[in-house]
């Protein structure tokens, strides 16, 4: 975000870290830029930007609250998606002008993670006063605001998390039962199949649902299931509770039959089909 705001005309005047990996990206991305302490940053910058894990955020802001450095007219602005206003009521007493702006987006520490947040939306929570700062600095770092109320954070969160992250450990797990099932390269065997899905589903929604359990085939479910147990029994309760889900979901948009639907569920639930 420095990085980006810098890229648009802003001056970046200090930066504070803990970790070496987080030391080291401050000089690859932000080189001549001072490493000081976090009172101080907050005491040098207008702009002070607190991109820490969601955790350790509150114990962030109540700590710079009690150094009494001074917050009065600074905007503070967090990048948590968990977290809206609140959390920085302890700096906000003090005068602070508060914001939260959360790029919709995953950031590994490359080179590249600034460039990612052109044309992403960000979820902004903001003082009504402060509405159109935030869009301005959203829009300075190439992003679109979309407003998220105060108290609909967790579920916004909650939304992402699930799709992006979860995402990442169903494709994994995949990759490797299709390895178990001896094909050398699973990522290019599932690229266009995944790319395909993604599109589908963005566009269909519900309707986009393919697969046995879309379809009610109750047996070829029951033989992933003996499947999956041999081979990666781990896997098994992730595959059943999606199955579940995904069985709810097709009968709601009357892709799947309730009598389908009963026979998939008895397969879920240990009977036989």
């Amino acid at each position: 975000m420095a990085v980006a705001l810098q890229r648009a005309g802003h001056s970046v005047v200090a930066a504070s870290a803990v970790s070496q990996a987080s030391l080291r990206r401050i000089a690859r991305s932000l080189p001549g830029v001072p490493v000081v302490l976090p009172e101080q940053v907050v005491s040098q910058a207008d702009l002070v930007l607190l991109t820490v894990p969601d955790d350790v955020l509150p114990g962030l802001v109540a700590g710079l609250a009690a150094t009494g450095v001074p917050v009065n007219g600074r905007l503070l602005v967090h990048a948590s998606g968990r977290h809206g206003l609140a959390v920085l009521e302890p700096a906000t007493r003090h005068g602070a002008l508060p914001l939260a702006l959360h790029p919709v987006m995953t950031f590994t520490g490359s080179v590249d993670d600034a460039a990612k947040m052109t044309g992403v939306s960000f979820g902004v929570t903001a003082p009504q006063a402060l509405r159109p700062v935030a869009e301005a600095l959203v829009l300075e770092m190439g992003g679109e605001p979309v407003f998220i109320a105060e108290d609909k954070r967790g579920i916004y969160h909650a939304a992402l998390a699930s799709s992006a992250n979860y995402l990442v450990t169903l494709v994994a797990v995949s990759m490797d039962l299709l390895r178990d099932a001896g094909v050398a390269d699973p990522a290019r065997m599932l690229g266009p199949l995944l790319g395909a899905a993604l599109e589908n589903v963005l566009a269909l929604g519900d309707h986009a649902l393919t697969g046995p359990v879309a379809r009610g085939d109750a047996r070829t479910v029951a033989a992933h299931l003996q499947a999956i147990e041999a081979s990666a029994s781990e896997a098994l309760p992730a595959y059943l509770a999606l199955a579940r889900l995904t069985a709810g979901r097709a009968l709601s948009a009357g892709s799947l039959t309730s009598a389908d639907a009963q026979r998939l569920l008895e397969v879920l639930s240990g009977r036989t089909a």
